[in-house]
């Protein structure tokens, strides 16, 4: 991994440093990267760097076995000697400045072995084999996930391709990325004497590749230097502009921050709470950031306080504090201590506003979150290692820090991408995608999925190409189309079809936001193109087959089909002309005075045992509602006189039923054949054109018994596809 010469321009830390606890400082690595290890680099001084390390490392594991590292260390200086950097230094100090990043951050033994052995494999005579005798399996499986792959074997494919070997790396073991996050890190602050046009392409991959899985693993005190040193290369005015800001506010005599410090330690100590308040100076990107969002700057704005307390109750403890007798700004508070996010991070957010207006930010956590917000899966340790009593079990994907649900979902579909440029463009949309929302199953399990995944992307998430049978969803218990965007904490349950047949449609690839479902899709239309076109055909077609009185045997209704009016040629369904040439036929309704005419209303199918009334109409007819219909109200409210009447004896009627259902093949055939197997006959059905996956059947039934409805309409949600039937509510065809 080519470490390239110092870069003058680097960006350096210009705010002033608070006072910090001595046992904890704050991680400066760009000061230990620079100072410590890349001054004059001659024979002599190597072991001092080697000091370095081992003082890093024994600050988190006092008791750690620094033997591992002395051995690493002389294999790699022994073969990298005579290596230069283009700098003129040797090539060894690139190692050791890995290693001292990764031991500043607490990485453990085994990691740190790795990271001094990292470039063996790939620039000097030393084999993966060799590394196993020495220093074990582990070692090896890390150094060769950091080897890069060859342009002699792979051409322009070697990058991509590199990437895709380090994640599958990564999926059985995250240390890889640890050390390949501080290998960057490091080759990103030496990049100065590159031409313009190579340090933009490298700084470019680190915006889009690097950054986010530094941000995933929760690795922030990488991820803001990489931030900034990338802000400088490819932003250079902006990056100079945010400079002099931070430096003008240094060189200011006042200090709000500290002012407002100072009054949470006293509003702290008055509570016997004990806590450490720092000043945390926030780094270029976020100054640039808070420039943007805000406009001009005050003082407040270049900077966070961060509280440190010893347990979890406490982080509360002070919040409440802090609501009380300081004025909060209710907006910013959050918790991330109950709900973690994806990566590990928990803290508690809020903000105080001061008597002159500006509003400070407030981040509550334990020493222990502090150490895990800036170090990440990094600050785990070995994460592989036999967890102790009393560590709980995982709770789910984002618990789990050795697998998280984002890098299963990456390396998912990376296999599904074999098409080098398609996983390349992919893995940058994806890791674009910078936060994540759990849902639900019914099961109690989880789907971690990215923030505007839709159920699409929750169907294949948790069945993969089976998802092509998915014809809809619940969610939080309500129906919900395919399309429907989905919210942290939502339960989802989704509807398969049971038709063999069933498959996706191109409109999906609208509602797909994850890598993983537009991948099965897009491969699923390219393996039947004929699939597509047989079903903007069949639209058409079935339209006019229905218009016919045909057999309903193909789709409901395809996409781009009309309404159809159909009498279906169906097991106890009438034919054309015998719904034409018999009366309808309804149940016996008495009225008062006896011997008007009656009518039921077509608005709401009336039948018995319904609470019903009338209103006379033109020509004496009396018209038979339902009490609950709407057009009652509407009446009542214009001062229609309603008719008293009541049921006769006489048990047939007529009705009409509304099935709405998720598209599907052979869904009107197997509604028909539903229908008639209750016996009752279909006088009329009507189709609308699906609108999002969803199709609206309309019939009107003539039953031998009204005592029958309830069990016909049960019989008819048991029809696989059919999510709801109920009794018709809108003007209804005239019947003859």
């Amino acid at each position: 991994m080519s470490a390239e010469a110092t870069n003058p321009a680097t960006p350096g830390p210009v705010a002033p440093t608070a006072a910090r606890r001595k046992a904890r400082p704050r991680i400066d690595l760009r000061r230990l990267g620079r100072v410590a290890l890349l001054g004059p680099a001659g024979r002599d001084r190597l072991p001092d760097a080697i000091g370095h390390v081992a003082e890093a490392h024994r600050a988190h594991y006092p008791d750690a076995d620094l033997e591992p590292l002395r051995r690493a260390y002389v294999l790699a200086e022994s073969s990298h000697r005579g290596q230069m950097r283009k700098s003129g230094e040797p090539y060894i100090t690139h190692p050791l400045a890995v290693t001292l990043i990764l031991a500043e951050l607490g990485a453990e033994t085994t990691t740190l072995t790795a990271s001094l052995l990292h470039d063996t494999v790939e620039d000097t005579d030393v084999t993966l084999d060799q590394v196993r005798e020495q220093f074990g399996e582990e070692v090896r499986y890390l150094v060769d996930g950091v080897t890069k792959l060859e342009k002699v074997d792979y051409g322009a494919a070697a990058e991509p391709e590199t990437f895709r070997k380090m994640l599958v790396a990564t999926g059985s073991d995250v240390r890889v990325m640890s050390i390949k996050l501080a290998d960057r890190l490091h080759n990103m602050r030496t990049l100065g004497v590159m031409r313009p046009e190579k340090q933009a392409r490298i700084a470019k991959v680190t915006r889009d590749v690097l950054i986010p899985l530094a941000e995933r693993l929760g690795v922030q005190a990488l991820k803001t230097e990489l931030e900034d040193l990338v802000f400088a290369i490819l932003h250079p005015e902006e990056y100079e502009h945010t400079r002099r800001l931070i430096a003008d506010n240094a060189a200011r005599p006042d200090d709000p921050l500290a002012e407002i410090a100072d009054e949470v330690r006293t509003v702290l100590r008055d509570s016997d709470i004990q806590a450490e308040v720092l000043i945390r100076p926030r780094h270029f990107v976020s100054v640039h950031r808070v420039a943007r969002k805000r406009g001009q700057l005050r003082g407040a704005d270049f900077g966070r306080l961060l509280v440190l307390v010893g347990e979890d109750a406490d982080c509360y403890g002070v919040l409440g504090e802090l609501h009380t007798c300081m004025t909060p700004v209710v907006s910013e508070f959050k918790d991330f201590i109950a709900v973690p996010k994806f990566n590990l991070y928990q803290s508690l957010h809020t903000a105080v506003a001061h008597p002159d207006g500006q509003v400070a930010e407030v981040l509550i956590r334990t020493h222990q979150m502090h150490k895990v917000a800036e170090a990440g899966v990094v600050a785990l340790g070995n994460p592989y290692a036999p967890p102790s009593e009393e560590q709980s079990a995982s709770d789910g994907e984002r618990a789990d820090p050795t697998r998280p649900g984002w890098l299963s979902r990456l390396l998912d579909w990376q296999e599904a991408a074999p098409d080098p440029d398609t996983f390349w463009s992919t893995l940058r949309e994806d890791l674009a995608q910078d936060r994540e929302i759990t849902v639900f199953r019914p099961d109690g399990g989880t789907l971690g999925l990215p923030e505007g995944a839709t159920c699409v992307d929750a169907a294949y998430a948790q069945y993969g190409e089976d998802a092509h049978a998915c014809i809809g969803a619940r969610v939080n218990g309500r129906l919900a189309t395919l399309s429907t965007v989905l919210r942290d904490g939502d339960s989802v349950q989704l509807l398969m079809g049971q038709d063999p047949a069933s498959e996706p449609s191109r409109e999906w690839l609208e509602h797909a936001h994850t890598p993983a479902a537009r991948i099965a899709i897009q491969r699923w239309l390219a393996a039947h193109p004929e699939g597509e076109a047989a079903r903007d055909a069949s639209a058409g077609t079935h339209a006019q087959e229905t218009d016919a009185g045909a057999a309903p045997d193909g789709p409901a209704a395809g996409p781009g089909a009309s309404a159809a009016h159909v009498t279906p040629d169906a097991p106890g369904a009438r034919s054309g002309s015998d719904a034409r040439a018999a009366r309808p036929r309804g149940a016996d309704v008495l009225v008062d005075p006896p011997g008007a005419a009656v009518r039921l209303a077509g608005c709401c199918t009336p039948v018995p045992p319904d609470r019903i009334t009338g209103f006379a109409v033109r020509g004496g007819v009396v018209t038979v509602h339902r009490v609950e219909c709407a057009a009652v109200a509407r009446m009542t409210s214009t001062g229609r006189a309603e008719v008293a009447v009541r049921w006769g004896d006489t048990t047939e009627c007529r009705v009409t039923l509304v099935a709405e259902s998720f598209g599907r093949p052979h869904l009107l055939a197997d509604l028909t054949e539903a229908i008639a197997l209750e016996g009752a006959e279909i006088v009329s059905a009507t189709v609308e054109p699906p609108s999002q996956q969803r199709v609206r059947h309309t019939y009107t039934l003539q039953l031998p018994d009204a005592a029958h409805l309830p069990v016909l309409m049960r019989a008819m949600r048991n029809v696989p596809g059919v999510y709801d039937v109920s009794r018709a509510q809108h003007q209804a065809p005239a019947s003859s």
